[in-house]
């Protein structure tokens, strides 16, 4: 008899450890993905070649403050069109940079945009918002977005300036599929 009461309170043990230890990393897990980094998935193909539709992207929630975010930077960001529909394009325009598109280029404070993410034969045009050959002033509190896939990407161009209470948070890293992980860099910042 006291082997089978030693043999319960063994496993009431077990299962009690268990349990504890399922509650810990489920509560570190809710943490992190309420306040620090959520994955969020690709949805169309606004930013191919960089990355393709139905991709996973892992987004870090503290970066959705415009201060801590810079040119290039990849950002999710609720639609200033489709309120509940989550975007994900590249900062082009911070607040106060002029931003002008003409004959398939884009130009930020009057010098041409060096866009090493683009494919070569990519020409990026006006649209409702910043009409071909026009400049935009970024207004402040504001973010100019643009998909990488300019010929089919609804950015900055056709609903105007993106606000900071829209930003989600900064991608950082893909993570699905495998073969395609990587840490998202931001070609402006990186060789700095």
């Amino acid at each position: 008899m006291e082997f089978l009461n030693l043999l319960v309170h063994k496993i009431y043990i077990i299962i009690v450890d268990s349990l504890q230890t399922i509650l810990l990393v489920a509560s570190v897990i809710l943490i992190f993905y309420v306040f620090l980094i959520r994955p969020h998935e690709v949805t169309g193909f606004s930013m191919f070649p960089t990355y393709d539709n139905k991709e996973m992207l892992l987004t870090f929630l503290p970066d959705k403050n415009i201060k801590k975010l810079h040119h290039g930077d990849v950002i999710v960001f609720y639609s200033p069109v489709e309120p509940e529909k989550l975007y994900i394009k590249r900062v082009i325009g911070m607040p106060g940079d002029t931003v002008m598109v003409q004959d398939g280029q884009v130009s930020l404070n009057g010098a041409p945009l060096s866009e090493p993410y683009l494919r070569s034969t990519v020409a990026t045009y006006g649209g409702a918002f910043l009409p071909n050959g026009q400049t935009a002033t970024v207004d402040p509190g504001t973010l100019f977005m643009m998909g990488d896939n300019r010929e089919n990407s609804s950015d900055s161009r056709e609903w105007g300036f993106l606000k900071e209470d829209r930003i989600v948070g900064r991608s950082v890293a893909r993570i699905f599929p495998p073969q395609h992980f990587n840490l998202i860099k931001n070609p402006y910042t990186e060789s700095k």
